[in-house]
Parts: C-alpha cells; sequence; structure tokens
C-alpha cells in the first residue's frame, strides 16, 4: 500500500517520542476483523500480516470498547496484546492504546519496562491519533495537502533537533525558528515564568517582536495581557482573524508597541502540573485553522514532555 511507507515513519517517530520497544497501528479490513497496517519496533517480534477480531487482546478490547487504555506494569499469565507469539509477550511490561474515531481503528505501543507511560503520555498519544486520522482522510480522497506534509516535516525536524543541540539555547532557537518556517507565522516566540512566578520574561524568538528601545531582558507582569492569561489559566487562545487592533496592544501589556497582528495563537506549556512557559505564534495575515490548532496542540505537547524530561534529567544530576 502506498500510505504504508508513511504510517511507518509516524509510527517510528512516535516510538523514538516515548521510547517506546513497539508502536503498531491496526485499521478495518472489509469484513469485521482488522489488519496490522504499520508497526515500528526495536525488534522483529511482531507477527506479520496480523489481523485480530475487535475483542481479542488489549487492542482488541481497545477497538471493541472504542476506550483509551493504559496499563503500567503487567501482572498476567499468557499472551494478551495479540501482536506477538506467546514467548517474546511476555518481556512486554507497560502497554497504551487508543481508538481511533468511529472504530476505524487503534494506535497501540508497548515497552519492555514497566511504568514506561502516563495519563499524561495518553493524551499525547490522542494527538498523534489526531494526525493519523488527518492523512488518513486525505489518502482516502487520493490526496495529502502540502500543509500537512508541512506539519509532518515540522515533527521530524523538531524531534532531530533534540539530538543535534544539547546547549538549551541553541535547541529553543532551533524549535522557533523550524515552526515559524512550517507554519508560515512570521513571529514564533517563547515566554517563560521567572523564579517567583509573578512575571515571565521573552526567553526566545525566531525574531524580535519587540521594539529596538525595549530592553531584551525586560520582565512582564503575569497578570497583564493575553500571555500572562494564558499562564493562569493554562488554556489555548487564539484569535478569530479579523483583524481586531487591540490584539497587538492586549499581547503583553497595553504600552508595549509590537507590530500589528491579525493572527494569533497562545498554547501553555505545562510541567509539573505548571504553566512554565506559553508558546506565541503571530503574524500581521497568516489563517488559524482547526488543523493547525490540532497539530499545535500536539507540538505543545511534545515540547512540554521535553522540558519534563529536561527537568528530571537535571534534578537526578543534582541529586
Amino acid at each position: 500500500m502506498p500510505e504504508q511507507p508513511l504510517y511507518n515513519r509516524i509510527l517510528g517517530l512516535i516510538g523514538s517520542v516515548f521510547e517506546a520497544y513497539s508502536v503498531v497501528l491496526f485499521l478495518p479490513e472489509k469484513d469485521t476483523t482488522y489488519r496490522l497496517a504499520a508497526s515500528f519496533s526495536l525488534g522483529e517480534n511482531i507477527i506479520p500480516n496480523c489481523r485480530l477480531e475487535p475483542g481479542q487482546g488489549l487492542v482488541g478490547w481497545v477497538l471493541r470498547k472504542n476506550s483509551p487504555i493504559l496499563i503500567t506494569d503487567f501482572d498476567r499469565e499468557g499472551d494478551c496484546l495479540g501482536y506477538y507469539s506467546r514467548e517474546k509477550e511476555q518481556k512486554i511490561k507497560a502497554f497504551m492504546g487508543c481508538p481511533l474515531e468511529q472504530g476505524q481503528g487503534a494506535l497501540c505501543l508497548d515497552s519492555k519496562h514497566p511504568h514506561s507511560f502516563n495519563i499524561k503520555d495518553q493524551k499525547i498519544l490522542h494527538q498523534f491519533v489526531h494526525l493519523i486520522q488527518q492523512l488518513q482522510n486525505d489518502m482516502g480522497h487520493s490526496k495529502s495537502t502540502q500543509q500537512e506534509k508541512d506539519y509532518y516535516a515540522c515533527l521530524q525536524t523538531l524531534h532531530l533537533l533534540r539530538m543535534r543541540y544539547q546547549r538549551w539555547s541553541e535547541y529553543l532557537a532551533g524549535f522557533l525558528q523550524a515552526l515559524s518556517r512550517h507554519t508560515g507565522f512570521s513571529y514564533c516566540f517563547f515566554a517563560s515564568r521567572d523564579g517567583t512566578g509573578g512575571g515571565y520574561f521573552l526567553e526566545g524568538a525566531n525574531r524580535p517582536i519587540l521594539s529596538d528601545h525595549d530592553p531584551g531582558d525586560r520582565k512582564f507582569d503575569i497578570n497583564e495581557g493575553i500571555v500572562g492569561w494564558v499562564f493562569r489559566n493554562k488554556t489555548m487562545v487564539s484569535t478569530s482573524n479579523k483583524g481586531d487592533a487591540r490584539v497587538a496592544k492586549r499581547l503583553l501589556n497595553h504600552d508595549i508597541e509590537i507590530p500589528h497582528l491579525k493572527s494569533v495563537i497562545c498554547l501553555p506549556i505545562v510541567v509539573n502540573l505548571r504553566t512554565r512557559g506559553v508558546l506565541v505564534l503571530a503574524d500581521q495575515a497568516g489563517e488559524i485553522t482547526d488543523e493547525m490548532k490540532r497539530f499545535l496542540q500536539l507540538v505543545a505537547e511534545h515540547f512540554s514532555l521535553f522540558l519534563e524530561n529536561l527537568y528530571l534529567r537535571n534534578k537526578l544530576q543534582s541529586s
């Protein structure tokens, strides 16, 4: 099938993000069975051309119940996944699955390490399901738009940045430049909460958004502007593409001089249940579609997961 290489590449990306042992995608056949449409694995133990009935194994449970599942530590005998042989499956200790909408399949992953996945990971997996369904719908209509290709290329680029840059400042600069390039938005910047929690700084940007006379280390009040509201409420905010001139004035606070902006989207970056940053994309003419919102929510979840892993790594090194 021409779409299988694309699915396999997406599953490889998912496996890298979650550090999974295997990732599998099951899609419906013409009858009541579901076939293994694509897979990624660090081993060679997945049953080729595997087919499952709803209710057969944990994947079948996801398909029959149309409900996500998360198992952090297996305590079972025999086989229950359905896509491994019994002797190979015994090494799997954690499993996570999410259904596609309207019974169109299931996206699942596993790990040889217990407690590899959590509730937050399951939410991120759900965003990958949205991406796969969007691609699936397009391929069902024999087309794939350039925008969706750009979104997928952007996800690949953002993932590779983690291996390319060791320093945080270089990673952040590359992250914002890539996001601006693939979305077409002129301004992309990251607002970072200060140590006291009462203010924030513009820690990085693909290009300056403040006027020349504003200091680069200026501190902003977290109780002012749209960005401050996102910090306080952990909720995405976007404009309605109507070119409201007040948006630019309200983005940071009223006395900040920034360009006239038509389209703005602000996404909270949550680490350890607290909004540690806000990712902002803005443009004088760009349009914010529903597809872009879903894509950027996935990017924000990916960014949050990266920061949480970075925080835990630094904490372990200092202990």
